[in-house]
């Protein structure tokens, strides 16, 4: 298997202009999300869904993003495919010819010939599905759109998608109803694959599913990350299979980012007060531990009209004066440790592992 898939080249390192941003870029770099927002407007009220949230992606790694419900985590991750327009900011893709595209100032005929390198894996498996074409019909629709390719070739790379996510070949005739959802989350998936994405912003793909489910499609996707040289965008919110799958984790809060750090490093020593509380809330695999959980008082401010200060202040059992007057920005607390916190220099907060 694999013969199909084009073999991962050497980053081109030329050194001629670029029309949209700038000079050739000399890293690893895939990715750079830069003060990006996002406003939902309407005659009452305005919502900054997203908010100045700023990041780097190098090749092959996977960055996660969590946080609860509505924080925004969805949206940043449509801005990053150009599904959603930013309000503010860019989100700057680093093409295989090593060359800077500013995702959101490029014309439509420029942005339809990178759209294939940024695919996007679904959360609900069920609703993402058109129940009325068949599974071929599904994963090879994105061909269609981007390519005018034999019947042939078509079918060869419908074929060899669906064979690395574990799919029968029998089963490209029948229709998404008749799939299970962690079937149709490797549909999903292949839907994705047959254009051979370099980047997949992954949105929450397996809290639709059980457990177990969950397990193998979150290892297909590690295996096919390590196979095909893979980078991913993972919106979650469990943190258990975050701390699995990720090499950094971002953490946002009313559509902020507030903390940014390697894996393990954020797991085990939180810099700010609402990571704690998200990572005392993981369950833990041992029955004679008794869980430490720090409740959050209070809802979520109303993201039209939000706090003075850190927005985290109204429900932080370690708020100040400060907390409550003055915003903080994302700074870098260690190397490649970033907090938004006025206490993080002072704080001890408790991680987990």
């Amino acid at each position: 298997m694999g013969t199909l898939w084009p073999a991962i080249s050497v980053t081109q390192r030329l050194h001629s202009k670029n029309p949209y941003k700038g000079e050739v870029v000399m890293s690893e770099t895939i990715l750079k999300v830069q003060g990006v927002s996002k406003v939902f407007s309407s005659k009452k009220v305005n919502i900054r869904a997203v908010n100045n949230v700023s990041f780097n992606v190098s090749k092959g790694e996977t960055i996660a993003i969590v946080g609860e419900s509505g924080c925004g985590k969805t949206t940043l991750g449509h801005c990053i495919v150009r599904a959603t327009d930013v309000t503010a900011g860019s989100v700057i893709y680093v093409g295989e010819n090593g060359r800077e595209y500013d995702l959101h100032k490029l014309d439509k005929r420029t942005m339809r010939s990178i759209r294939k390198d940024l695919q996007m894996i679904f959360q609900d498996p069920y609703s993402s599905l058109d129940p009325r074409m068949t599974v071929f019909d599904i994963i090879s629709e994105p061909l269609r759109a981007n390519y005018r390719l034999p019947k042939k070739e078509v079918e060869e790379r419908v074929k060899d998608a669906a064979a690395r996510v574990g799919l029968n070949p029998s089963y490209l005739k029948r229709y998404p109803h008749a799939f299970s959802g962690g079937q149709r989350q490797r549909i999903g998936i292949a839907r994705t694959l047959v254009l051979y994405p370099r980047i997949i912003v992954c949105d929450e793909p397996v809290s639709a599913l059980d457990v177990s489910v969950q397990a193998q499609v979150v290892n297909l996707l590690k295996d096919l990350q390590k196979e095909l040289d893979l980078t991913y965008i993972f919106i979650s919110h469990d943190l258990s299979v975050v701390e699995y799958i990720s090499d950094k984790v971002g953490v946002m809060y009313l559509g902020k980012m507030v903390e940014f750090a390697p894996t393990g490093e954020l797991f085990k020593s939180p810099r700010h007060p609402y990571t704690e509380a998200l990572l005392s809330a993981v369950p833990i695999a041992d029955p004679t531990v008794a869980g430490d959980r720090i409740p959050l008082e209070g809802e979520i401010p109303d993201p039209s009209n939000p706090p003075a200060g850190c927005y985290f202040h109204t429900r932080c059992r370690y708020c100040t004066d400060k907390c409550r007057t003055e915003e903080v920005e994302l700074q870098e607390a260690s190397p490649g440790h970033f907090v938004a916190c006025h206490r993080a220099e002072e704080l001890k907060l408790k991680g987990i592992g």
